[in-house]
């Protein structure tokens, strides 16, 4: 059975800095993409960023230079590290995997939307709430 959690989600002010983790566990895809994903309140949910198995990294414009997402193979937990943050970053992060590895090497596709995280982004953890304050 596929699980991921992640964790540290919280409130900080504008300008300051989060770290989220995602451990992921009965996942045995060889040729793997993994991301995070947000959603507001009452809006969409967006992607953030994304990284394969191959390390080929993707960000959305919204959080490129800030965000640095990360994949630790031995212990497979992803990262994301959240620099420099803004009120419009607040919302709950959720981090996914992908089924057979579709999105490998198309984690640009992914981010930007052309490819749908619906169609193969098949693992989901709950959630970690972000809250920056300004």
């Amino acid at each position: 059975q596929v699980r991921l959690v992640e964790s540290g989600g919280g409130s900080v002010e504008a300008g300051g800095s989060l770290s989220l983790s995602c451990s992921v566990s009965g996942y045995t895809d060889t040729e793997w993409t993994m991301g995070w994903f947000r959603q507001a309140p009452g809006k969409q949910r967006e992607a953030v960023a994304a990284i394969d198995v191959y390390g080929t990294t993707a960000y959305a414009d919204s959080v490129k230079g800030r965000f640095t997402i990360s994949h630790d193979s031995a212990k497979n937990i992803l990262y994301l590290q959240m620099n420099n943050l803004k009120p419009e970053d607040s919302g709950t992060y959720f981090c996914a995997a992908d089924r057979d590895g579709v999105y490998r090497g198309h984690v640009d596709e992914l981010v930007a939307g052309t490819w749908s995280m619906h169609y193969a982004m098949d693992y989901w953890g709950k959630g970690t709430t972000v809250t920056i304050s300004s």
